[in-house]
């Protein structure tokens, strides 16, 4: 097994070669005039290639289907979910016009499907009933300094009244005690009442904490003359009596800085069978860069991204409740960078690599650990290597999940950094002592790699580029299977399409792994062309699919309880190495949490094959899984889709 990458390198050399010598024979000048391209072409496409190194394909949909894919998922269909949003494309923000697809990777099909919000840089993960919850995304996208026209920022409104809240409408103007400067709502605010203190020693009233509200105000025209420059009280107008005595607004610099995006508290859940969007209680914070985190009781936890005036949301973590459709708030308080990578442990806590997508300060949440949600006790895991570079990152749970090792796969300097990483790193959360050791290095720092778990137990990871959002025409054309029991990196086929930022990859029933999205800022490498968003799909067909026959799986049970078993048909029973309940993905952001593969037991009996489903609810989680055979060989079945309530 160890020199197993060596084997497939040799192979892959010595297949080029025999090619050469080949063509050498046939006529020696015509070699010279035999195109690199189609040399290399000629080359993929030899069976023996395929076979250890498995290809590429590319999938252009009709004009009218493309869209700018940010976020995928597998529907428990085997259908895919393709979500733009607005598609990083302030036009269509602007004009409303938002667009999903579904797609049938069997049967080649596409349909549009009425998208209701901007779920651009939404979150999303898998529910026990087959759902795909859908929360957050834009409510207005950033504007960069010299394009902001109107002087704006945060206005923090004070309510001193114990007895009502307040509502301040969109519009409402908030005139600056000292600079006599009046700034107007985007958007209306709810102000809590305030909150009554007393001495806890002799009960005596004390004093009254005021409400807050958060919300986005502008100046009422627009040029510098209207800037602030340092913290005053507003008065609200409009307001009178009691009302305008209780409730202020207090701002810091209000300024023609940059703007970043916003978020919105929307909330879905989307249909597989129905193919449509459902609309749930919205989340009580707006959030863009969302992570949503399927916990053991099958309740989503929501964590991080950008509220609805651009800031991060501080902190204030929720639960969404499938039964209720409703969202309570946790009970405290835990700030992490945006689109963090939160994975559900075995025993019910929360493992935190580091890996994020951006947002949020460089000292704040960045470290590794494990985080009790309930207790909010967070205890770090060390021996992170190049822990400065843990922005798009890639974090994977290797396969089987039972072993609870996870890899963290490349990333990049906070920001626009031209820093990025070649290490992977490798923390065994059942260690006595559980750190982070270096497992084997890429070839390039990579940012936004893609990690995809295979049925064999490999992981695919594939792309990235070395610059922030490829630039510098930095796009990595290599893949690699990483090899957990060898803990070796082998080099396979070289994809056709670069991917950096806004691309993912999906992992199929059968077996083959779908890749979308790319969004360089430039073309070229002296940057000055500007890029254009990446709408091809590409599709990797592993070399097991390459081989002479693979295993057969059906005729079982739909639903398997945990601690149940399930008896399937395979004609290849006798053969079968290994069973694995793969949960399907949902990906965006070099972010996807979702995706576990899961060993099971198994018994073969003729042409019978009982597989037993694990019992610890947090290893497997409630809902519809892909369940694959793999022969000794690693050349694994189809799926079968399974259902665990």
């Amino acid at each position: 097994m160890k020199d197993r990458a060596g084997r497939r390198r040799a192979r892959r050399f010595a297949i080029g070669t025999a090619v050469v010598v080949a063509l050498a024979g046939m006529n020696g000048p015509w070699l010279y005039r035999f195109s690199t391209e189609k040399y290399h072409q000629y080359k993929i496409n030899q069976p023996e290639y395929k076979a250890a190194n498995g290809k590429w394909e590319i999938i252009e949909f009709p004009e009218k289907y493309r869209q700018n894919t940010i976020h995928a998922a597998l529907l428990r269909t085997g259908k895919v979910l393709m979500v733009a949003g607005s598609g990083n494309n302030q036009d269509n923000s602007d004009d409303k016009q938002y667009d999903t697809r579904i797609w049938d990777p069997v049967k080649g099909t596409i349909k549009k499907v009425p998208t209701p919000s901007d779920l651009f840089c939404t979150g999303h993960t898998q529910l026990a009933n087959g759902n795909l919850l859908i929360a957050g995304g834009t409510k207005r996208y950033e504007k960069l300094k010299g394009d902001v026209t109107k002087a704006g920022g945060l206005m923090v409104v004070h309510n001193e009244n114990p007895d009502k809240p307040i509502t301040l409408p969109a519009g409402t103007k908030f005139t600056g005690k000292e600079n006599g400067k009046t700034f107007v709502s985007k958007d209306p605010v709810l102000v809590p009442r305030a909150e009554k203190v007393f001495d806890p020693a002799t009960g005596a009233f004390v004093r009254n904490d005021p409400g807050l509200g958060r919300i986005y105000v502008e100046a009422q025209k627009s040029g510098s003359a209207y800037e602030t420059g340092t913290e005053d009280n507003y008065r609200v107008q409009g307001l009178s009596g009691a009302d305008a005595r209780n409730t202020y607004g207090i701002a810091q610099k209000l300024a023609l800085d940059k703007k970043d995006f916003q978020g919105i508290r929307d909330a879905f859940e989307f249909d597989p069978v129905a193919e449509k969007y459902i609309k749930v209680d919205p989340m009580h914070e707006a959030r863009w860069y969302p992570t949503l985190t399927t916990l053991g009781d099958g309740k989503i936890l929501s964590v991080s991204g950008l509220d609805d005036i651009g800031q991060l949301v501080p902190g204030k973590n929720e639960v969404y409740d499938p039964k209720t459709k409703a969202w309570t708030y946790t009970d405290k308080v835990r700030q992490f960078p945006t689109y963090p990578a939160l994975f559900l442990m075995q025993n019910g806590k929360i493992f935190y690599s580091g890996a994020n997508a951006g947002y949020g300060p460089d000292d704040v949440g960045r470290t590794p650990g494990v985080w009790d949600v309930e207790t909010n006790k967070f205890t770090k895991v060390p021996g992170m290597s190049d822990a400065n570079m843990l922005e798009t990152a890639n974090t994977v749970l290797l396969p089987p999940a039972q072993d609870e090792k996870y890899m963290v796969i490349g990333g990049g300097g906070v920001g626009e950094s031209k820093l990025s990483s070649e290490k992977t790193r490798i923390a065994d959360l059942k260690a006595d002592d559980p750190k982070f050791v270096d497992g084997p290095s890429l070839e390039k720092g990579t940012r936004y790699p893609q990690a995809s778990i295979l049925p064999d137990d490999s992981v695919l990871v594939s792309g990235g580029s070395q610059d922030y959002r490829g630039r510098g025409d930095s796009n990595i054309l290599q893949a690699r299977l990483y090899h957990p029991d060898t803990n070796e990196f082998e080099r396979v086929a070289d994809p056709l399409v670069g991917r950096n930022y806004h691309s993912g990859s999906i992992l199929l029933p059968d077996g083959r792994l779908m890749f979308f999205g790319s969004d360089s800022l430039y073309a070229d490498k002296a940057n000055t062309k500007p890029g254009k968003f990446e709408q091809r799909i590409e599709i990797y067909t592993p070399p097991y699919l390459y081989r002479d026959s693979r295993p057969d799986l059906s005729g079982g049970p739909q639903t398997i309880a945990r601690g149940g078993s399930g008896t399937f048909t395979s004609r290849a029973a006798s053969t079968v190495k290994k069973v694995r309940l793969i949960r399907p993905s949902a990906s965006t952001h070099v972010t996807d949490v979702d995706q576990r593969s899961i060993a099971l037991d198994f018994k073969a009996d003729g042409d019978k094959l009982t597989v037993t489903v694990p019992s610890g609810k947090n290893l497997v989680q409630s809902g519809w899984y892909m369940m694959f055979v793999t022969d000794g060989e690693g050349t694994p079945s189809k799926a079968e889709w399974v259902r665990v309530p």
